[in-house]
């Protein structure tokens, strides 16, 4: 079986440098046992690494771009060398002068193709691994050319303070929703824009409707239901760092059980589908899947979530988001996988990663 995204996007460059998917969501969703055999999409790490927290006996990391899995591995290598305030200097998560002296350190436990990846990029070393990516980069651009047209710094600091419930719906009625925000909002998140600064235009190609419509409703949902000072994927595209919270993997009391917990880490860089076919049936305890299915067809999606049972053992779980293009199990598949919509939209409502129009979380009979 071959994979539609790699038929369809182009796969060399970092596109993300951080995984912008929230881990708290996930972990809870898939309810990771001691000893359980996870696979997980391995975007920049994170979210992998935030998998080995939770006691899992192997955790595989896949991902077609070897960029991403440089990403991985420069992590794994932090993990291991450095301590934790040094490892949120080099992401980025905290100001530093000292980054290339942090990178010099891991860099010997590199493999030699990930040593001269990173060798190759120094400026974006020095400027913290965390905004290396095109996605970060997107971000960048919105808070250093849209952002001022919008709101001052003092008003950013104000909307990141949080507050009550009732404090930051106001805030957000009188201060924030401007309608220079929601104009330059719906020009920025277009598709067009989207497409050729922040995401690869094939991953738009199963997307009907407005996406600024979308992603304009679900970042009202992030500043007033969510409180903006406990969410650190907010504060990274509004400043550039993490302010007041720290996604997951970077959280100081989760540091060392990660690093305790490295050995169990593997990770490939092969399509999906060729690595089940390696891996053979009953195998997986549970799926880490981000948002794979958004690239495919419905028929690709069905197909692949058949091979994806072939894999996965009784009482397993399959995670994964919906950005735009909705894809959740289909009722001829009904007898094999069980949908669980009451605990996945229950942990959407807490999604800090608030660009997302759906989360899954569903169980293998």
């Amino acid at each position: 079986m071959q994979s539609e995204a790699a038929s369809h996007a182009e796969f060399s460059a970092i596109r993300y440098a951080q995984c912008w998917e929230d881990a708290d969501i996930l972990l809870e969703g898939l309810e990771i046992k001691a000893g359980d055999t996870c696979l997980s999409i391995a975007s920049a790490g994170d979210n992998t690494l935030a998998m080995l927290a939770k006691g899992a006996g192997r955790v595989i990391a896949l991902d077609l771009n070897p960029a991403q899995l440089a990403c991985l591995e420069l992590r794994v290598a932090a993990y291991r060398e450095l301590s934790h305030g040094e490892l949120l200097e080099l992401i980025g998560s905290r100001q530093s002068t000292r980054r290339s002296d942090l990178y010099r350190r891991c860099r010997p436990l590199l493999a030699p193709d990930n040593r001269a990846f990173w060798d190759a990029h120094p400026r974006q070393v020095e400027a913290g691994i965390g905004g290396a990516g095109k996605f970060e980069r997107y971000f960048a651009l919105f808070r250093g050319r849209i952002m001022p047209l919008v709101h001052s710094r003092n008003t950013i600091q104000q909307l990141l303070a949080g507050g009550t419930a009732a404090e930051r719906e106001v805030f957000y009625r009188q201060h924030w929703d401007t309608w220079r925000w929601r104009l330059l909002f719906h020009v920025f998140f277009s598709r067009f824009v989207m497409g050729r600064l922040g995401r690869d235009p094939s991953f738009f190609r199963y997307v009907q409707g407005s996406v600024a419509d979308r992603i304009l409703a679900r970042t009202r949902h992030a500043l007033t239901v969510l409180n903006p000072a406990d969410n650190p994927y907010l504060q990274w595209i509004l400043t550039g760092r993490h302010t007041s919270a720290l996604p997951f993997a970077l959280r100081p009391e989760n540091f060392e059980a990660i690093r305790a917990n490295l050995d169990r880490l593997e990770w490939h860089c092969l399509p999906l589908e060729e690595f089940l076919e390696q891996e053979g049936a009953g195998s997986i305890d549970r799926f880490n899947l981000s948002d794979i299915f958004e690239y495919m067809s419905g028929e690709n999606y069905q197909r692949l979530l058949e091979r994806l049972l072939e894999s996965g053992r009784a009482g397993g779980r399959l995670a994964y988001w919906n950005m735009l293009a909705p894809r959740s199990r289909p009722e001829c598949l009904a007898d094999r996988l069980k949908a669980l919509p009451e605990m996945s939209a229950r942990l959407f409502n807490q999604d800090k990663a608030f660009f997302y129009s759906a989360f899954v979380v569903e169980e293998i009979l």
